[in-house]
């Protein structure tokens, strides 16, 4: 990873916001910090931000807002801060686009590594798009530069960081049956838990892009017991 990565940190609790500053200055990285989300979006656009650790209860704008308008225009890595009892919001940040979450309170070391691992793979995912940026499957066109399906009528589906990482990580392993623990840690470098309803609600989400549904899914097939294969040839 290179040096002096750039963290932007949206905390509105002012301890919570310094011991996040301090902890990080101490393991090499700048980082900016914010006390709301009003000057969030400007932040990310006159710097070079790799990661935002996001507080989802913010006054003004709210860390799921927030997390939408950041999608809108970056590629950015996004991890949730949320607390134990904010199960639902955690999955509507996952929807809205973030990549990662984490529960109050937060063991520091944990958070790193998620946030180590992250920046990581956004810069390797970035480096890949410039190299070759276009894959297809059935009746399907993926533009990794742009994030974007497009099908053989020229329908054009957005895909968000999770449902884009979720897709690369079926067209690696096509043919393959996948359980939620590979996918998972494919995707987000950590151990998947059973209350945990990340993969399902990314391979609805993604599901329903490919405009297929559950029950007859083929592009994605539910195997009962075991989890999910993807089953186009990828050219």
């Amino acid at each position: 990873m290179a040096d002096q990565e750039h963290i932007l940190v949206v905390e509105d609790e002012p301890i919570t916001r310094e011991q996040l500053v301090s902890y990080f200055e101490e393991e090499g990285f700048r980082v900016t910090a914010l006390g709301s989300g009003d000057e969030v979006i400007s932040t990310i656009e006159s710097s070079e931000i790799s990661l935002v650790l996001l507080d989802i209860r913010l006054p003004g704008k709210d860390g799921l807002t927030l997390t939408r308008e950041i999608r809108a225009t970056s590629d950015i890595g996004i991890i949730l801060v949320t607390s134990k009892q904010e199960q639902i919001d955690r999955i509507l940040g996952l929807e809205s686009g973030a990549d990662d979450y984490v529960t109050k309170p937060f063991d520091p070391r944990e958070l790193l590594s998620r946030s180590k691992n992250l920046i990581r793979r956004v810069h390797i995912e970035q480096s890949q798009r410039k190299k070759n940026h276009i894959r297809k499957f059935d009746d399907w066109t993926l533009d990794l530069n742009k994030r974007e399906l497009t099908s053989h009528d020229g329908t054009v589906e957005q895909l968000s960081a999770g449902e884009y990482q979720l897709l690369l990580a079926f067209m690696e392993k096509a043919g393959e049956v996948m359980n939620r623990d590979q996918l998972m840690l494919r995707i987000r470098n950590r151990e998947w838990f059973p209350d945990d309803r990340y993969i399902d609600v990314l391979v609805g989400q993604l599901r329903k892009k490919l405009g297929e549904r559950a029950a007859s899914a083929q592009i994605i097939a539910t195997i009962h017991g075991t989890g999910y294969l993807f089953t186009p040839e990828i050219h």
